[in-house]
């Protein structure tokens, strides 16, 4: 397998997950709106959509970062000459890397603390379970990072055109 197909591969994989939690909240807000409307609201409903979209936004984000689409500002980094480009853009994939390794290893420190405790609205399903989405999506998004790593590192070997034609 080559590294485009398996970067192809794994951009399809969040994309099923990120339809399929969209989707998933999509459908319990309508039950929820159509529950609350006659007159039988879902006690379980705010809870499980407050968890979903919270899924959808760490799972997005590990999508994200292999589209380029997180704030950032790259001109600053292309305006740089050749040398410091790409040290600065290599930096700063660094950083981001070894925030989200921390993320990683804390929420998942974290996940033993929250054994104990469930939700309030489904006492069956525990708080930790809802939470996994911490560390899961770190690890995601870790290895999005190292996925477009060459990318960036080439854009920023290329840079200097862009600069110059800005100025």
């Amino acid at each position: 397998m080559s590294f485009r197909s398996f970067r192809r591969g794994y951009e399809r994989f969040l994309e099923g997950i990120c339809i399929a939690l969209m989707t998933a909240l999509a459908v319990e807000v309508t039950v929820g709106v159509v529950f609350r409307y006659t007159g039988h609201s879902l006690v379980w409903y705010d809870e499980v959509a407050t968890i979903l979209l919270a899924w959808v936004t760490f799972y997005g984000s590990a999508l994200a970062v292999l589209k380029h689409a997180h704030m950032g500002v790259p001109e600053i980094v292309r305006m740089l000459p050749p040398g410091p480009r790409v040290v600065a853009a290599a930096v700063a994939q660094l950083c981001t890397m070894a925030f989200f390794v921390l993320l990683a290893w804390v929420g998942f420190s974290i996940l033993g603390i929250l054994s104990t405790d469930y939700l309030v609205s489904l006492p069956e399903i525990p708080v930790a379970w809802a939470n996994s989405v911490i560390p899961v999506s770190s690890v995601l998004f870790v290895v999005g990072q190292a996925l477009v790593f060459p990318e960036v590192l080439r854009k920023a070997r290329a840079g200097a055109g862009h600069a110059q034609e800005a100025a």
